[in-house]
């Protein structure tokens, strides 16, 4: 995938690629701090279709889904000749019983025999998480196992 960036003199840096679609899909990172998606036509990337102010809690959280989405289907993808096993994303919201907490206290692989890949925080990928990892409010947690033990451990996510 071809990105191309363009400094914004005074404002900070345009990064956008091409889609198939035909629509051009960027973001622009201020010098401030500030982040902006942006969509706009393939012939004239300076006619913006959509503007979306994010911020830098909302651009990560963003970042976590469509990298932790990524990840999912690359682990689907080299689990799919393993009969039964299927991967699935998990976010914990503000109102998780282990949100601020070490991921170890949900005692997931021992409840669920679900096993936790990696964590999606902020954009980046924590893998292979340890159990004194502290769970926050936006993190996308990555998760493989059976479909039964994959209900339980949303189940426990959610409710505890």
């Amino acid at each position: 995938m071809n990105v191309d960036e363009t400094d914004l003199p005074g404002l900070g840096r345009r990064k956008d690629f091409m889609t198939v679609s035909g629509r051009r899909i960027g973001v622009v990172e201020y010098r401030e701090g500030q982040t902006e998606l942006i969509v706009s036509t393939w012939d004239d990337p300076d006619t913006c279709q959509a503007s979306i102010p994010l911020t830098a809690d909302e651009a990560a959280t963003l970042g976590n889904l469509l990298g932790g989405q990524r990840l999912a289907m690359q682990l689907s993808e080299e689990h799919r000749e393993i009969p039964g096993i299927v991967t699935r994303q998990f976010s914990i919201g503000a109102d998780s019983p282990f949100a601020n907490q070490p991921m170890g206290k949900a005692c997931i692989r021992t409840r669920s025999g679900v096993s936790i890949v990696a964590i999606m925080r902020e954009g980046e990928v924590v893998p292979s998480p340890a159990p004194d990892i502290v769970l926050h409010s936006g993190d996308l947690l990555v998760a493989v196992g059976t479909q039964e033990g994959l209900d339980t451990a949303a189940s426990i996510l959610r409710n505890g």
